[in-house]
């Protein structure tokens, strides 16, 4: 990656038309700066990376590190595109994320359908039980119904007596968002809005095609899984899946008796998710632990050990896309992205598996520093800045953090 020093560039301030992508991962935080164009086109004039130490699973349980960490993804950034950074659109993920499908309905004044009729439809699908630690980050209309008539996508001046909505709800626990913005807040960063990761890394790797005919984004991280749903251009069903690449991870430093940052080196070099895509007399060299010398293994040995973790996490794929009932639904197939994604393999090991079409899935249709980012491990970030274009127009969210002495519960009564 280009290097720059502080010297070489003067930091100035972000522009309007300059958007940010702060990607929160269990293995790195990655901060992508993203310019909007007059057409509306995304150019990617900066990029930060940074080790993640504070998070596990998609969840903070660190927060002094996460904060150290971001500043250091956001100055790597701020040098490289030249422009000071104050404000971030944040991905989330983990264990708590939940999604629902709901339904509202609302009378349509003078007869026709205006933006108030729309609110007030999406209003009443937002009226749902929810338990008390959760709380909504997005509602995403899937279609709409007028009197008798289904499958409009936008309704607004369309003639009728009764408007009904589907919408897809999707919450997260109260205490992990309060932390991901205490931590951007630390960090000297506002947050302009929280979204769901593999929503944002949809926006950067599917087509309006795929999207159309039924598609499977999964975002294989290293602490969680992400998975999103669609069918004739929305959103139906997402979920979050407490495994990732960390856990090859594990297997390997175990299985190998090597040390974990000596692991993660072996699977990035070696890694292989099919063991038969592996010849015998391939070697490699395995540091031990302890100041023992290192030794030389096959790296056939190395992939028996990756091969059955990797079906496990597909197979738990499977057994989500048949719970939905959608599994014979996706013409398109599975889009698989994140820095999994890139092992020698996994798109055989997935396909088996799934047997469904499987495509790597890179950020696309972006212009600027498009050759650097043209990688799986981009994805969310990139989406984020396109999910900040896309929606920059409407209202931000307020997003807060616990004021000292106040505790828990008197923050989350000032925020209802």
């Amino acid at each position: 990656m280009l290097q720059l020093s502080k010297e070489a560039i003067v930091a100035k301030k972000k522009p309007d038309n300059v958007l940010v992508g702060l990607d929160l991962g269990t293995t790195k935080v990655c901060a992508i700066v993203g310019e909007v164009k007059e057409n509306g086109q995304v150019d990617i004039i900066g990029i930060g990376i940074s080790p993640s130490h504070g998070l596990k699973k998609g969840v903070v349980v660190n927060i002094d590190s996460t904060v150290e960490s971001i500043k250091k993804a956001v100055q790597e950034a701020e040098l490289m595109a030249g422009v000071e950074i104050g404000s971030v659109f944040v991905g989330i993920s983990g264990g708590h994320i939940k999604g629902i499908n709901s339904r509202g309905v609302a009378a349509i004044k003078n007869r026709e359908v205006g933006p108030a009729d729309v609110a007030r439809a999406i209003d009443g699908a937002r009226a749902v039980n929810i338990p008390m630690d959760q709380q909504i980050l997005h509602v995403l209309p899937q279609e709409f119904i007028i009197d008798d008539q289904d499958g409009i996508k936008d309704p607004h001046g369309m003639s009728g007596t009764r408007l009904d909505v589907k919408v897809h709800i999707i919450t997260g626990a109260v205490t992990a968002i309060q932390n991901i913005v205490k931590s951007c807040s630390r960090a000297g960063l506002h947050v302009n809005d929280l979204v769901l990761q593999p929503l944002a890394s949809s926006r950067a790797v599917l087509t309006t095609e795929e999207q159309e005919l039924g598609v499977v984004v999964v975002d294989i991280g290293g602490g969680t899984t992400d998975m999103a749903f669609f069918l004739e251009g929305s959103l139906w069903h997402t979920e979050v899946l407490p495994i990732g690449g960390n856990q090859v991870t594990n297997d390997i430093a175990i299985g190998l008796r090597t040390p974990a940052s000596e692991a993660e080196k072996i699977k990035i070099k070696y890694g292989c998710a099919l063991s038969s895509l592996v010849k015998h007399e391939e070697t490699l060299d395995v540091p031990s632990v302890g100041g023992r010398p290192p030794r030389l293994l096959s790296r056939q040995i190395l992939c028996e050990i990756i091969e059955p973790r990797v079906e496990e996490l597909f197979g738990l794929v499977q057994q989500r896309l048949k719970k939905t009932g959608f599994e014979d639904m996706f013409a398109s197939g599975v889009v698989l992205t994140g820095g999994t994604a890139l092992m020698e393999g996994v798109q055989d090991s997935a396909e088996r598996c799934l047997g469904l079409p499987i495509r790597r899935g890179v950020p696309r249709n972006i212009g600027g520093l498009m050759d650097v980012v043209n990688s799986p491990i981009y994805s969310t970030g990139v989406g984020l800045v396109i999910y900040g274009a896309e929606n920059r127009q409407e209202t931000p969210r307020k997003f807060r953090s616990a004021k000292p002495g106040g505790g828990f519960w008197k923050w989350l009564g000032e925020y209802l």
